[in-house]
């Protein structure tokens, strides 16, 4: 009877940890760069919603002393581990490239494309795709709310801003165009220097957002978003399998104890 409380404690514990997966999922549909990229939240917040689903289960299964039901829960249990854990791997190698390079007399990096996984390249490269991506971000207020923040270029150069606002909202620093306001700018001096810098359009719902600068600095913002996604996965994962192993071990001592209350009646 001890165990099988441990048990079905142990598989309410696994039911509590779907909460941090998908609050997880959750947190990355608020970021600004997740907004128009939608290519792992969602998987983030199935994955929670199934270990809740299997938590559930299992206690279910320890609660009204269910073997059948304890043996499904560990065996899925088993593969949803499997399937975090190689997500918190793929996230991490994909995510491992790309840390921008600083400008002179500026705080805020700048970014390029090329230092990104293929994997992440890929998903901003295709034109459909990202089409979709610049419509979204340039009906945003990612950009507007920068000449909110800023009237005075130092000041403006002197902030560190996002990579998606680094990328998206102003020409790349060495196209050589003056300040204005965030969002605008003139005289070029130097526009051979990157393709992007014939891209840069003031018009406020262009501005830079066909650059490959623009595609660098929101793979940057998803990559930072990520980084701290998986910590909080690997966290989580890392409870799981305990909870796992703990749960695994209660279940064969309470199967031992029910075989052997079942061998003295017989030999009583």
């Amino acid at each position: 009877m001890a165990n099988t409380n441990v048990t079905a404690t142990i598989n309410f514990i696994a039911m509590l940890l779907s909460i941090p997966i998908i609050g997880t999922g959750i947190w990355l549909t608020t970021k600004p760069s997740s907004e128009c990229v939608k290519f792992l939240q969602w998987p983030v917040i199935t994955l929670g919603v199934v270990v809740l689903l299997v938590g559930l289960l299992g206690f279910i299964g320890a609660f009204w002393r269910m073997p059948w039901m304890l043996v499904v829960y560990l065996i899925f249990m088993f593969i949803l581990i499997i399937l975090l854990t190689v997500l918190i791997v793929f996230v991490f190698l994909i995510t491992e490239k790309g840390h921008g390079h600083s400008v002179p007399n500026r705080v805020y990096r700048e970014y390029s494309l090329d230092d990104f996984s293929g994997w992440l390249r890929h998903r901003v490269q295709s034109s459909s795709r990202w089409n979709h991506i610049r419509n979204c971000l340039s009906s945003s207020t990612t950009c507007s709310r920068l000449n909110q923040r800023f009237t005075f270029a130092q000041d403006f150069f002197n902030f560190p801003i996002s990579p998606l606002e680094s990328g998206c909202c102003k020409p790349p620093t060495e196209c050589g165009y003056t300040f204005v306001n965030p969002t605008y700018w003139i005289s070029p001096i130097n526009q051979g220097a990157d393709f992007d810098c014939l891209l840069w359009n003031n018009d406020q719902t262009q501005l830079c957002y066909s650059c490959n600068s623009c595609k660098a600095g929101l793979l940057e913002n998803l990559k930072i978003d990520w980084r701290v996604a998986d910590i909080v996965l690997l966290v989580t994962l890392v409870a799981l399998i305990w909870v796992y192993i703990v749960g695994c071990s209660a279940f064969r001592k309470a199967q031992t104890e029910d075989l052997f209350g079942r061998y003295k009646q017989g030999y009583t």
